[in-house]
């Protein structure tokens, strides 16, 4: 059974940090690139961070560039995104997407981030 599970919400004041992270089961982790996306209700879905199956290659969205950090370990099967200088734009539910080319497509229930002071 595939299973994508997101930890690490929560509320934080602006400028604050949260590291989010991603457990990843029932599919064979290293064939799937890994995303991160968020969803607003003023902005629909967005594509916040990506990583490639080995994990050398990543990239990121202009709003979330600099200040976000995507990782993955293809060990213990995990995915994670290390969010800082966080602002209020940037809440949001989180989820963790997993794909493979060109038709498998994973999503996880998602983890509220909610920045305020």
């Amino acid at each position: 059974q595939v299973r994508l599970m997101e930890s690490g919400g929560g509320l934080v004041q602006p400028g604050g940090s949260l590291r989010l992270s991603c457990a990843a089961s029932g599919f064979i982790f290293t064939d799937y690139i890994m995303r991160w996306y968020r969803r607003t209700s003023g902005k629909g879905r967005e594509m916040v961070a990506t990583i490639s199956t080995d994990g050398q290659s990543a990239g990121y969205t202009d709003s979330t560039e600099g200040r976000f950090i995507i990782t993955r370990d293809n060990v213990k099967n995990m995915v994670y995104l290390q969010m800082n200088s966080l602002q209020p734009e940037d809440t949001a539910i989180y989820y963790c997407n997993g794909f493979r080319f060109p038709d498998r497509d994973e999503w996880g229930q998602g983890t509220q981030v909610t920045v305020s002071a």
